[in-house]
């Protein structure tokens, strides 16, 4: 009698067991199509080894993460607890809950940048009460269907699995996706440590793409065995972050004819709360996230001349005027000065002629409200601070009011995207691409900054600095508060990347 009830328990155990692991593939089938929103939110691959990796790593990674959430919850659970109905009705809702938290962090990751954890915390929360903030009753409708929908799913595959499980075995197709799933995990890892041997970024840029990677590298596999030399990685990589020459001036503009209104642009030595208040009754609203650097000198350069400063005798160049300006058409661009500290840093400012009827205007002017006259003309305006009151930081975030419209969407922006915005609205155009973003279009690469030696880069909500000492840290970009993550080595070279299409 014992025998025949250990054999019982046996034979359900098995039944279950095996129910699992269907459970899990189809479950693998749901989580590929909610993983494929990271690659959404990712430039894609330029290369095939790069195309190859995302395969890869996209089927292996996301087969792991289902089997190991099998292994830590429904596995216990089985041998435990083996009766089946309610193994498969808790299967489900673990499983559904599972699929919620990855479905979160896929959107947290597009609109931040990060996966969600104990770093982002503060980060995740702002961007959840934005959304309940801002329409309260379709957040709750939206994820109370979500939330039944995959629970009626996730019931329905349970379901299946166990009246077909004799049919599922039947259809042989089990031993294929496993070699599948476990070939392209490992074929993922051997991928990228040969490319992090080779520094082939369009490979390593990937790694943090989905939760929970961490792909075997060349320092940690074959430094093992020697059959790497640190060392000269290490040089070849500092090779490839170097800026090959200091001089990022630009080429030949292209102006063309174009019928738009006149914008208006106020750059202020700083912008109070009554300044702010008297504009935003005007029209004007806060523009989320400019950041700006903590010196006049390096501020200049972004905003006149569309440089980083690279040198300390980088002042010297704001005695001259920016050799673009001469090749502008006449009406393009008008640049004045109400500020005595402006004009003896630009001697040139003065001498430029009046034209009343520019296209971009740009007034250096510490107040803006006691001239409003001048401005209320003007139907597009920005207000912007020449520099942030943040000495830790070589760039912050700083208070921007704008009414242009065609920039609402824009969540983040720094002084030097002012010229190639500003100069893409008068209808110019360049053979080869400003260092900051035109931000009349969707930007595809991070922000980058570069003061001296140090390197700032910033995507979404994520601001990476790697200091001269090789020192290094990442902060919320709108908080500045630390995030405690890894250097983000694929971030910083795709914000590199401008200097490969601005350098002569």
């Amino acid at each position: 009698m014992v025998i025949e009830q250990n054999l019982s328990l046996v034979k359900k155990v098995n039944r279950l067991l095996s129910w699992g692991h269907w459970f899990s593939f189809f479950n693998v089938l749901l989580a590929l199509v909610v993983t494929s929103v990271y690659w959404l939110s990712e430039p894609s691959p330029a290369t095939l080894l790069g195309w190859i990796y995302l395969v890869c790593y996209w089927l292996g990674h996301t087969a792991f993460l289902c089997f190991m959430f099998f292994i830590i919850t429904v596995f216990p659970l089985s041998l435990i607890f083996p009766y089946q109905k309610h193994v498969r009705g808790l299967a489900a809702l673990l499983a559904t809950i599972g699929m919620v938290i990855l479905i979160f962090d896929a959107y947290v990751y597009a609109n931040l940048g990060y996966h969600i954890g104990s770093t982002s915390y503060h980060q995740t929360i702002e961007l959840l009460q934005q959304q309940i903030v801002t329409n309260l009753r379709n957040f709750i409708l939206i994820v109370s269907c979500v939330a039944a929908i995959l629970i009626a799913v996730e019931l329905t595959i349970s379901n299946y699995c166990w009246k077909k499980i004799a049919r599922l075995k039947q259809s042989r197709i089990s031993r294929p996706l496993l070699v599948l799933f476990i070939g392209s995990f490992m074929l993922s890892h051997l991928i990228h440590i040969y490319a992090d041997a080779r520094l082939k970024w369009d490979v390593t840029k990937l790694d943090n793409v989905l939760p929970f990677s961490y792909p075997a590298t060349a320092k940690s596999f074959l430094a093992r065995y020697q059959l790497v030399d640190l060392a000269k990685r290490a040089q070849r990589q500092a090779d490839k972050l170097s800026i090959s020459s200091p001089e990022l001036s630009l080429r030949q503009l292209r102006c063309a004819a174009t019928q738009v209104e006149p914008i208006q642009i106020i750059i202020a030595n700083e912008i109070s709360s009554q300044t702010t208040e008297f504009m935003r009754q005007q029209g004007l609203r806060r523009h989320q996230q400019h950041f700006a650097p903590n010196n006049s000198t390096e501020a200049l350069l972004h905003l006149l001349y569309g440089q980083f400063l690279l040198t300390d005798q980088s002042q010297q160049q704001l005695h001259d005027s920016p050799a673009f300006i001469q090749q502008l058409p006449a009406g393009t661009l008008h640049i004045e000065s109400k500020s005595s500290f402006i004009s003896k840093q630009l001697p040139w400012i003065n001498s430029e002629s009046k034209t009343t009827d520019a296209l971009v205007n740009i007034s250096f002017d510490d107040t803006p409200s006691a001239n409003w006259e001048q401005y209320k003309q003007y139907k597009y305006i920005v207000l912007l601070p020449l520099t942030s009151e943040q000495p830790t930081f070589v760039l912050a975030p700083v208070t921007a009011m704008i009414r242009w419209p065609q920039l609402d969407e824009q969540l983040g922006s720094q002084h030097l995207d002012l010229l190639p915005t500003a100069l893409s609205w008068a209808g110019c155009d360049t053979e080869k691409s400003w260092l900051g973003d035109n931000l009349l279009r969707a930007p595809t690469l991070p922000k980058l900054s570069i003061s001296k030696q140090d390197i700032v880069s910033i995507r979404k909500d994520k601001m990476v600095v790697l200091r001269q000492d090789g020192s290094y840290g990442v902060w919320s970009a709108g908080t500045l508060l630390p995030l405690n993550e890894k250097l983000d080595i694929p971030m910083l070279t795709d914000a590199l990347k401008r200097l490969d299409s601005s350098a002569e």
